[in-house]
């Protein structure tokens, strides 16, 4: 319960930041989406993620109850670390560090399925960058002139208490494109929930199915309580640093970046790897913010090194007859804050190597000494 609630305080942020970011929802209905999803997502495709981290980078033997308890405890302190910062942890690398670490120190770790997995991990955002780097550069400004997903002032909805039945109809500026968009966005961020409890409900109990002290429905449904609870209480520093500090989303972005980052982590849970949903989510930002950048420059001159002109509000509308050809963007209408913060990706990043890595050092000390 313990690292399902670092869990849900870490994944919410990376799920719901981005349209917690664009004003699109609030943090507490944020919070209850991501306990209901998360939990679907553990109950379906998670099973397969819980299955590989509970007997197969180690063997299940290793998983006493004393070393599952020291295991989760390594995992739990790192993401508390990372929580306490503001900062959304990669969840499935602290975890996965901690096995290993008991692995190596009990020299029984599975090489072939721990190079898979952090072969992944260093694809994985690779993907995640580039896809949206491409979108960015060649789709986003002509899907934002045909989409036109603006957010105008005022209310989306409102009541309507004049009749004997009270009515719900839309703001006073809220157009049907508006809300159509506004609702595409609570139900992609769902999806990302989904993806989210897919791949980290086994971060929480996956040592504890794998030496049967628990089952696996039982397993998911406490996890799926106690990333509720983080969701609720320390996730909002989270939804601060995804939605906020490290970039200003519009409604389009915010689609953008969670589709392709839900898309891959739901993709890489159903094949049984425990991959990172805050890698793969932030990538996407800014690889979506690299691509919007590089569109003052040509292609050769961005992969060479050319620094881009980036742009106030460079993601924010532009209009069908209004989108430059490659290379004529005006300098001045694209900055490089709007985009992504250098230093919040730096200190994102920052914690993504040292909470693994506190992780797994930790855990193989414990394992190395004559108490286990």
């Amino acid at each position: 319960m313990f690292v399902g609630f670092n869990i849900g305080g870490s994944s919410t942020g990376v799920a719901f930041g981005p349209a917690v970011g664009s004003n699109v929802l609030g943090k507490l209905t944020a919070a209850a989406l991501m306990t209901g999803f998360a939990l679907l997502g553990g109950w379906t495709i998670g099973r397969e993620v819980v299955a590989k981290m509970g007997g197969e980078i180690v063997p299940q033997s290793e998983f006493t109850l004393a070393a599952s308890v020291a295991v989760l405890f390594f995992v739990g302190l790192a993401l508390l670390v990372s929580n306490t910062f503001g900062v959304p942890a990669s969840t499935s690398m602290t975890a996965v560090g901690a096995i290993a670490g008991l692995g190596l120190a009990r020299g029984s770790l599975n090489s072939d399925v721990m190079l898979e997995i952090i072969s992944w991990w260093i694809v994985a955002p690779v993907i995640a960058f580039w896809i949206c780097a491409v979108i960015g550069r060649y789709v986003y400004p002509y899907l934002d002139a045909w989409l036109k997903l603006d957010q105008s002032p005022g209310p989306l909805v409102e009541v309507d208490r004049s009749g004997s039945v009270p009515r719900v109809r839309l703001g006073p500026n809220t157009t049907y494109r508006e809300f159509g968009s506004t609702i595409l966005v609570v139900v992609v961020a769902c999806y990302m929930a989904f993806s989210a409890g897919a791949s980290n409900v086994a971060n929480a109990v996956a040592p504890l199915v794998g030496n049967g002290a628990i089952a696996m429905n039982t397993g998911i449904l406490i996890a799926g309580g106690a990333i509720g609870l983080g969701a609720f209480t320390i996730a909002r520093r989270t939804l601060d640093t995804v939605g906020n500090d490290l970039t200003e989303l519009p409604i389009l972005a915010a689609l953008i970046v969670e589709t392709v980052s839900a898309s891959l982590i739901s993709f890489l849970s159903a094949i049984g790897i425990p991959a990172s949903l805050a890698v793969s989510a932030t990538m996407c930002i800014v690889g979506l913010g690299w691509g919007r950048a590089t569109r003052t420059v040509t292609l050769g001159e961005a992969l060479g090194g050319e620094t881009p002109q980036v742009s106030v509000n460079a993601l924010a509308a532009e209009r069908e007859d209004e989108v430059p050809k490659m290379g004529e963007e005006e300098p001045n209408k694209l900055a490089a804050h709007d985009l992504f913060d250098p230093g919040t990706t730096g200190r994102v990043i920052f914690f993504w190597m040292l909470t693994p890595s506190l992780s797994a050092i930790a855990s193989y000390a414990l394992f190395s000494s004559s108490v286990f």
